[in-house]
């Protein structure tokens, strides 16, 4: 049988591993906490500690543990930069994170949402007086090393070093607020090179001490942005190409440069307009396939278009299919999408977004059950995906 790092690169050139690769736990992909609670209750697994142990603050999902990674057969482990220059809020519950934008709590803590655009009135003046952060903390990545290290001389899973949680335009947004920023890349472009350029320049930097750390030992590392909403892009294809992917595809050569690994983007949303720009940005691996919006749906077309040059991550709703689907829909789903896009590698299976405490945890413990039984032959399922068709189209919402 292949090692989880052999059918990872066997996937990766587009030829057939012995088993599907199965993934959770990274920063966009673990378990809400209150979800965790729910499912160690349902399994009944007092091992499951890590209930408090926050892995993303803002949607406030845990770190697994090793015990359940195991019982899911996980073939990924997840290095994790260190939470830095974070500062507690006094006035609400919450938190300012290190590229200065404030969040705070929902009710009970249940999510964190931005609250507030620190770079709203700054002019090309005034852009260098901002605080920007420091892109050569030490402790952003201390200790990291020693893990990746001890995962890749100990284990054969496939070692992914999780993104810095930042990108090109969703800091730009959130800095300058997604309605100014959303009108300086029309009237203000200047400004909007100008503010994009320094955080690009602040991610080249992290991402050149992140892989001095773990280069050696990563096979995967981890790019999010987003682009689209649910039913189409969040800017016009035109502006995207003129202003945004120049430089996406440069920190995505640069991180590319510094390490021997494939590189996953993130993007939410409807991008499949994009996706032609992904594979020329130097994107191997595509994350998350959001099957619930407009133009992803059909995961057949998509493997048949891109399958030569894009791999896919995810593909597993969490927002409808997850907490609405009966046993039977679910496993004709998780068969369907592995028919569609795991045909001759190139398909990691994993949940879409993170695990919410509104999904059954009998549906968690099926999807990866049912994964890796019906992941040892993707090409046998073909009468079980026909027959089950896709849940959304059962399922459509008027």
């Amino acid at each position: 049988m292949m090692t989880p790092r052999e059918c990872f690169h066997a996937a990766m050139n587009h030829e057939q591993p012995d088993r599907l690769l199965l993934d959770m736990g990274k920063h966009i992909g673990s378990i809400h906490r209150r979800e965790y609670v729910k499912l160690k209750q349902y399994l009944g697994d007092d091992s499951m500690v890590n209930e408090n142990l926050i892995l993303d603050r803002m949607a406030q999902t845990v770190v697994p543990d090793e015990t359940l990674l195991q019982r899911f057969d996980i073939d990924f482990r997840w290095i994790v930069p260190n939470w830095v220059q974070v500062t507690e809020r006094n006035d609400v519950p919450g938190y300012i994170d290190m590229w200065g934008v404030p969040y705070k709590a929902a009710a009970d803590w249940d999510h964190c949402v931005v609250d507030g655009a620190p770079m709203r009135q700054a002019t090309l003046e005034t852009i260098d007086d901002f605080q920007w952060p420091d892109p050569n903390d030490p402790e952003q990545f201390r200790g990291l090393r020693e893990k990746a290290k001890h995962l890749y001389e100990n284990t054969d899973y496939v070692i992914g070093a999780d993104a810095i949680k930042a990108g090109v335009l969703m800091n730009a947004l959130q800095m300058r607020g997604y309605d100014q920023f959303f009108m300086d890349l029309v009237i203000d472009k200047e400004f909007a090179e100008a503010l994009m350029d320094r955080i690009l320049e602040r991610l080249k930097q992290m991402w050149s001490r992140y892989m001095d750390e773990v280069g050696p030992y990563v096979q995967i590392a981890y790019v999010t942005d987003d682009l689209g909403s649910q039913s189409s892009l969040l800017i016009s294809p035109k502006l995207f190409r003129d202003m945004l992917k120049p430089r996406m595809k440069e920190l995505h050569d640069h991180i590319k440069s510094c390490a021997d690994v494939k590189l996953m983007f993130h993007s939410d949303g409807a991008v499949l307009p994009l996706l032609d720009d992904f594979v020329e940005m130097n994107v191997d691996i595509l994350n998350p396939v959001q099957t619930s919006v407009s133009g992803l749906e059909d995961t057949f077309a998509l493997k048949e278009a891109f399958g030569d040059r894009l791999s896919f991550h995810g593909a597993i709703d969490v927002q409808q299919m997850m907490p609405n689907a009966t046993t039977e829909e679910l496993e004709q789903e998780i068969a369907r999408r592995i028919y569609d896009l795991g045909r001759n590698g190139g398909f990691i299976l994993a949940p879409c977004h993170n695990i919410g405490h509104d999904i059954p945890p009998e549906n968690v413990v099926t999807l990866f059950e049912k994964a890796r039984e019906l992941g040892k032959d993707p090409a046998a399922l073909k009468t079980i995906a026909e027959r089950g068709g896709s849940y959304f189209a059962s399922h459509r919402v008027a």
